[in-house]
């Protein structure tokens, strides 16, 4: 894109990152994951100049197609799924580099053949290529895949070195804390941490990067980030879909494995940290592991709990009625698996000492939204309280993720007239009106930064280990009990009571985003 027909707030911004001559090698080349995301990022990097002159896609998979049947698949995904219309000189350049090697996950041979390939690249353009391993699988294959880069030689090739190979690995990492454990283990066996990039593709997204450069670069924020200004914190990551064709595989997750360990807890790392030494990408990955250090253990039984889970019952969503969960497709009739999961934490540290943070999310609920919603305490002394002509709401600074992604801040104002009156207004930044619609995907910016070895927006392995640390005993517990205590919430509402009593107990309300 010429620099003069870029949008002008993007004016002076830097198009290349520096990534090494790159062959990126997509596990799972036939699966949903590759379709919609992977491949139309790939195609968008492409398009806005950012891969390297070098640059090529392997597809891996089961099924032996030829390079053109692969190429053909690819084509279409991006006309599908890609944010932008397909250009056809971005994709004729890009496609006479996209290949397909088949084999089994567990078969040392395609590895060999992989090898083969990437060598034959390799002495075509005359220079080394960086080998980008991104495991987009079941995790049942997993343990096979990485075995075999180990066993093939991939994994260790050009280790140390700019172009060192790297792998991607995407969620579930592992479903409790032995298999986290394990997982790591089997990670690190074949690869160096250096190496390893785990994927939460929430990190990626516009407004929580932006999390980072409010907080940090805006001095009217920080010193009000703490237990002596903020009342609470709130984060919500609410789905309006059921369980739809992927029963399957949520009988085995639960909202709780699904969407609190890994998306919900990385907002709340990055919300809570303390400011790093620096913005590499350890100073910033030691903060967050810090964090989660410090969130006190959950009680999970009585009155004072801290945990609460439901499950959606039929309801109205869209002007339709729709089905509870109990009578999804392929979901048992005596279910113990949770479609909503809230949780209030508390956190032993200076800056937030007091601080309850509630984090929730689910399915069927009124509305797809995920937001960080930070509340301040109200005045002290107020003259403003005095009388009902005064509508007053605590100042809120919101984070919102998706599906508008921006940030909201609520005041207090006058009502014009001859008398004095107040009510709440808000204040909006949208990126879609400052900076355009055509905002990069959050795959776009992980593949890039994968490429280029920025590790800032990856789970680091000790990282992910804390965090089912703090989540493996509520899930011993609930699977001890079974359907006791299982909350329901009607489709298209905003979750259960028992959710709505984890915030009473200290006097707060959920907001309804």
């Amino acid at each position: 894109m010429a620099e003069d027909t870029r949008h002008p707030f993007l004016h002076g911004l830097s198009k290349h990152r520096g990534s090494p001559p790159t062959v990126v090698v997509i596990f799972g080349a036939s699966g949903d994951l590759t379709a919609r995301k992977l491949i139309p990022a790939i195609y968008n990097l492409a398009h806005d100049g950012l891969l390297p002159a070098d640059f090529y896609l392997i597809g891996f998979g089961r099924k032996p197609i030829p390079d053109a049947e692969f190429q053909a698949m690819a084509e279409s995904a991006i006309k599908e799924f890609s944010r932008r219309e397909i250009d056809p000189a971005v994709w004729s350049r890009l496609a006479a580099r996209t290949l397909y090697v088949s084999g089994g996950y567990d078969e040392k041979a395609a590895y060999d053949r992989l090898g083969q390939r990437i060598a034959g690249l390799e002495k075509d353009i005359g220079q080394q290529l960086q080998s980008l391993f991104y495991i987009s699988t079941p995790p049942s294959v997993f343990a096979p895949i990485l075995q075999n880069l180990g066993a093939s030689g991939l994994a260790a090739r050009y280790v140390r070195q700019p172009n060192q190979s790297k792998v991607i690995i995407e969620k579930p990492f592992g479903k409790d804390l032995a298999s986290a454990i394990a997982l790591n283990r089997s990670l690190l066996n074949e690869f160096e941490e250096s190496q390893v990039f785990r994927i939460d593709h929430y990190l990626g997204k516009e407004t929580v990067q932006d999390l980072l450069v409010q907080r940090f670069a805006n001095a009217i924020f920080e010193p009000l980030w703490n237990r002596n200004f903020i009342d609470h914190v709130q984060i919500t990551v609410a789905e309006e879909v059921g369980v739809g064709s992927r029963a399957g595989y949520y009988e085995q997750s639960g909202c709780l494995r699904d969407m609190i360990q890994n998306h919900t807890m990385q907002l709340l790392a990055l919300t809570a940290m303390e400011p790093p030494v620096s913005f590499d990408p350890e100073s910033i990955r030691d903060e967050k592991v810090k964090l989660l250090k410090a969130i006190q253990p959950l009680r999970l039984d009585g009155t004072a709990s801290d945990v609460a889970r439901a499950q959606y019952s039929e309801g109205m969503l869209g002007g339709k009625e729709v089905p509870g969960y109990l009578s999804e497709k392929d979901i048992a009739p005596q279910s113990a698996t949770e479609s909503y999961a809230a949780l209030r934490l508390s956190i032993n540290n200076w800056r937030w000492q007091g601080v309850p943070f509630y984090l929730r999310s689910g399915k069927r609920m009124a509305r797809r939204v995920s937001e960080i919603a930070i509340r301040f305490k109200r005045a002290p002394g107020n003259i403003f309280a005095e009388s009902d002509r005064f509508n007053l709401a605590p100042n809120t600074l919101a984070f919102q993720i998706q599906p508008d992604e921006g940030l909201s801040l609520v005041l207090n104002a006058k009502v014009p007239g001859l008398e004095t009156r107040t009510q709440p207004v808000k204040m909006n930044f949208r990126y879609a009106t400052t900076f355009g619609s055509n905002t990069p995907e959050a795959y776009e910016r992980l593949v890039l930064d994968a490429m280029i070895g920025d590790g800032t927006l990856f789970i680091r392995g000790d990282e992910t280990e804390r965090s089912w640390q703090l989540i493996t005993p509520i899930l011993e517990h609930w699977a001890a009990q079974g359907r006791k205590g299982m909350d329901s919430y009607p489709a298209g509402s905003w979750g259960p009571a028992a959710s709505a009593a984890l915030l009473a107990t200290n006097g707060h309300i959920w907001r309804e985003p």
